[in-house]
């Protein structure tokens, strides 16, 4: 195996050991959070008050010794209060860049949908070509710039829903649900103790694996991932058929197709192989499709999600052998 795929996969090890000491019971969220990072993507989170969605990025930032920023978007909020603008300067009698909080590595747009498109538009040039443009003038961002944006599944008063152009930029939806009975009694047992999750994250209890350098040639490391043409065409077919599907008004775009292999890829590697399979492919499919889909009413009125559509076809494409 390639010796860069190797640390990369001993990297992937290291942080789920580390995210799980406060992250409690939560694995599949873990993965799919470090899959969206190996790959330079982003990703949304969705999840009821209280399940860990501002914990776990916090944690991730500290594991990977990354900067992170937190914006808490509400109506009033702003394009200028996410980018930044330029202040004049009474002493310089000038004009300076004050940066806004988009100027990090990890960004938590924490219950993104409160904000008006205008607003959540502001990180639009940001995802997708990591650089904001403030006054007629382009600045980079971090080349490792990660937006993790939260939502809350079950309230929706008084909130905008993202534009579809947007959504297609997260390349997965991390759905996080509350623990189960044991994992919530461990949780409740380690608050009235020592070990309260927070309080590990707070006296350094979560060791640092790597540093923000080291990302770039880890992230390079998943192209010696072997993919094999027939799972390339099972991706390709999967992600078709979403357009075809009379449950679907709006199926994923080639976007999506992309983002279901590389998120394979990078399933693989956490694996701890150097090549991707079709279960790869199907682990990923929900959070990568399920966001990206528009359900035609009547099919949402018979209790019909997108989850369910993104199974069934799973089910109906023929599995590589």
């Amino acid at each position: 195996m390639n010796e860069h795929l190797e640390r990369l996969q001993e990297v992937m090890r290291r942080a789920r050991a580390e995210i799980g000491k406060v992250v409690i019971g939560q694995t599949q969220v873990i993965d799919h959070a470090l899959i969206a990072i190996f790959t330079g993507r982003h990703a949304l989170v969705e999840g009821v008050p209280g399940v860990a969605k501002t914990l776990l990025v916090r944690t991730l930032a500290r594991i990977l010794g990354c900067p992170y920023a937190r914006i808490q978007f509400t109506p009033d909020l702003m394009p200028a209060d996410v980018t930044g603008t330029h202040v004049f300067d009474m002493k310089s009698q000038g004009f300076s860049l004050v940066k806004g909080p988009v100027f990090t590595t990890f960004l938590l747009a924490d219950e993104i949908n409160r904000a008006p498109a205008k607003t959540q538009a502001a990180l639009l040039q940001a995802m997708q070509e990591r650089t904001v443009t403030i006054d007629r003038e382009t600045y980079a961002l971090s080349p490792h710039f990660t937006v993790f944006a939260t939502q809350n599944p079950v309230e929706y008063e008084g909130t905008y829903p993202l534009p579809e152009a947007q959504k297609d930029r997260f390349m997965l939806k991390i759905s996080m649900t509350c623990p189960d009975r044991d994992q919530e009694l461990e949780l409740c047992h380690r608050t009235l103790g020592e070990h309260a999750p927070e309080d590990m994250l707070e006296q350094g209890a979560v060791a640092q694996v790597i540093t923000a350098d080291d990302l770039t040639a880890l992230q390079a490391a998943l192209r010696a991932m072997t993919v094999h043409a027939d799972l390339v065409a099972y991706a390709v077919d999967m992600v078709r058929k979403t357009r075809e599907s009379e449950c679907v008004m709006v199926g994923a775009g080639p976007r999506a197709t992309q983002a279901l292999l590389l998120a394979a890829r990078a399933a693989g590697a956490l694996d701890g192989r150097d090549f991707a399979t079709p279960d790869d492919i199907q682990f990923v499919a929900p959070a990568v499709l399920e966001h990206r889909l528009t359900l035609r009413p009547e099919y949402e009125m018979e209790g019909m999600t997108a989850d369910e559509v993104v199974r069934r076809i799973g089910e109906e494409i023929p599995v590589p052998r």
